[in-house]
């Protein structure tokens, strides 16, 4: 397990003196701390954006002729948001693993807010999922980096439950269902 280091958070800019903040007996320590994209990302070739937009014309004409105008727009909207996540790639975030919890960016999630953990690999990326108790956000995902899911795993086992499997929904089948038989892009092997 990698050695704690014992940090003080504060914002930039933010006065952070010895007599404004004494120090005390219970700080947080950090277990691991790096950086990775606040997504799974992967490079599409021009064939899945020319097959994409194929579908969404089709789908235009159909709805076009039955005088679904208002779901026209909303298939619009959700194409431009497909298009947009999958040509912009995620920033870097900054993610933290703490005695008081998990960070992401300026996002706390203390250990009481956190139900259990799984991994997955997303396109060719180690991906950690946290779900919370709260409805919203349902669940953390996490992007490991560097980091290897052994030293998350070990760390984390201190606080949450481990989930060696996950049922999926009828929409992750579904969606995985869909991108098996009708791939926009061939796999290049």
């Amino acid at each position: 397990m990698p050695k704690p280091s014992h940090t003080h958070d504060h914002q930039d800019g933010e006065d952070f003196s010895e007599e404004s903040q004494p120090l005390q007996d219970d700080d947080v320590v950090t277990y691991l701390s790096w950086h990775a994209p606040g997504r799974p990302y992967k490079k599409h070739s021009i064939e899945y954006y020319t097959n994409g937009f194929l579908i969404i014309m089709a789908l235009q004409i159909i709805l076009f002729l039955f005088g679904q105008y208002l779901l026209m727009a909303l298939v619009l909207s959700l194409a431009f948001l497909a298009f947009a996540l999958a040509i912009v790639p995620p920033h870097n975030f900054y993610y933290r693993i703490s005695s008081e919890g998990i960070r992401v960016e300026d996002h706390y999630f203390i250990w009481e807010e956190l139900y259990d953990f799984y991994f997955l690999k997303i396109h060719g990326q180690d991906v950690l999922f946290v779900r919370t108790k709260a409805y919203l956000p349902g669940e953390l995902t996490i992007i490991l980096g560097d980091i290897s899911t052994q030293q998350v795993k070990t760390v984390l086992l201190n606080f949450l439950p481990f989930r060696e499997y996950v049922k999926p929904t009828f929409m992750e089948k579904a969606g995985n269902w869909l991108e098996k038989n009708f791939p926009l892009e061939r796999q290049i092997s």
